[in-house]
């Protein structure tokens, strides 16, 4: 599992999840990360632990370990869908044992198999949040468009034409960023500082990276779109 760095998702910010989960370091990862990216965390690692903390906190949506020290994840899980029916429940397994989870999802919503990606976590809970969350939560925002690009601000969705792509937050907030500064190319320094939230810019290879992420998803659905200047930054044609 590795940590990635905050992308705005204002509609999502302040909701309320809880990690359940008895490795400590698994986690630690997750509260940080959740935390950096807007979430309010509460954490448990014991079935006993989580029953109380979601009586008093009553969370919007909750991180699941399907094997817990004092009982099942699953069984947790269907008491929690009983007593928060409004709460998005996402499941944590063992990637060789997702059937474990398949029963379980006729009550909750999504599952996610270890070792993961932070961006996938982020990805999962936002998601679930907007299907299970009030929908006057989510006010509609008129979508970004850039040529047959179409970013969709209410769902984070991305469409080239009439194919959609599937991006991570942190390539979603990328991409949002070089479509508000369409027609010029941004220097590095202000996509560290405004995607990554990089208050002193350094070096790194972060930027490159999601760049050539965001080519190959988005090279699939039509003509290259990202152009670079070398030794400055990068733009859309």
């Amino acid at each position: 599992m590795t940590e990635s760095s905050q992308s705005p998702r204002g509609d999502v910010r302040g909701a309320r999840v809880l990690v359940v989960e008895d490795e400590p370091s698994i986690a630690d990862v997750l509260s940080i990360a959740l935390r950096f990216h807007g979430f309010d965390v509460s954490t448990a690692a014991t079935v006993r632990q989580a029953r109380h903390l979601a009586e008093h906190v009553r969370p919007d949506a909750v991180l699941l370990d399907v094997m817990l020290p004092d009982g099942d994840g699953r069984e947790l899980g269907r008491e929690l869908r009983s007593a928060l029916p409004e709460a998005g429940i996402v499941f944590v397994t063992a990637r060789d044992a997702p059937a474990e989870v398949v029963g379980a999802l006729g009550f909750g919503d999504d599952y996610i198999t270890k070792p993961f990606h932070i961006d996938e976590v982020v990805a999962r809970i936002t998601a679930v949040l907007r299907r299970t969350r009030p929908a006057d939560v989510l006010p509609r925002r008129a979508p970004l468009r850039h040529g047959d690009l179409e970013l969709d601000e209410t769902t984070y969705t991305v469409r080239r034409g009439a194919r959609s792509a599937q991006l991570t937050p942190t390539e979603y907030a990328l991409l949002r960023f070089l479509v508000r500064n369409a027609g010029q190319i941004v220097p590095k320094e202000d996509l560290l500082r405004h995607v990554w939230q990089y208050q002193h810019p350094a070096e790194s290879t972060v930027v490159e990276t999601y760049i050539s992420y965001l080519r190959r998803k988005l090279g699939t659905l039509g003509p290259p779109l990202i152009t670079t200047r070398r030794g400055v930054g990068y733009g859309l044609t």
